[in-house]
């Protein structure tokens, strides 16, 4: 693929991201739509897409780590950049990018399977019960007390990140469709 085509196709991937991301600060207002983010969503679409994997790594988590200064100035009225919490945060979606590099056919079941995989196992990591220091005791009974707690969060990181799968995995499709420029080198050679 000439290089200009692969620099076309990795701008409008970024920009989706980009544009993407900043719905997390249109959910910020809403108790209710708490982990109801296209975060999931963008780090399974990069892993997919991005020719380059590292770029399917470094972008989502840039423009991740871009947005929780903003998002945390909202919270707290203070610039954060990082957090020691960040670390288990950043790994859990450079996890579901590497669930994302698995997707080779994109269709409806394949996104919805890694959506729902990469949910899960976001939700198995970040709510280990000595995550949150004296809050949950140190045994199955607070994992379990934890898990439970955390279900409504579950709930909206797998609703967000398969209807924001579908919108950026379908609107990708649709224009890769219908602007050959948006191609891999497989997919013109077809």
């Amino acid at each position: 693929m000439p290089a200009y085509n692969m620099n076309t196709r990795n701008t409008v991937l970024i920009l989706m991201i980009i544009g993407a991301i900043a719905m997390r600060f249109v959910t910020f207002n809403f108790q209710e739509l708490s982990n109801f983010t296209p975060v999931g969503a963008v780090a399974l679409f990069a892993g997919t897409y991005f020719t380059d994997k590292w770029k399917s790594f470094l972008v989502p988590l840039l423009v991740l780590f871009i947005s929780n200064i903003g998002i945390n100035y909202l919270y707290t009225g203070h610039i954060t950049l990082f957090s020691w919490f960040d670390i288990v945060t950043y790994s859990c979606f450079a996890l579901t990018v590497f669930i994302g590099t698995f997707i080779k056919k994109v269709n409806i079941v394949n996104v919805l399977i890694g959506s729902v995989a990469s949910a899960v196992l976001f939700w198995l990591i970040t709510d280990l019960p000595f995550l949150y220091g004296n809050f949950y005791t140190h045994d199955i009974s607070g994992y379990i007390t934890s898990l439970t707690n955390a279900l409504p969060f579950l709930r909206n990181m797998i609703m967000s990140d398969a209807i924001f799968g579908l919108l950026l995995y379908g609107g990708f499709e649709l224009a890769k469709n219908k602007y050959t420029i948006l191609r891999n080198k497989h997919e013109l050679a077809m």
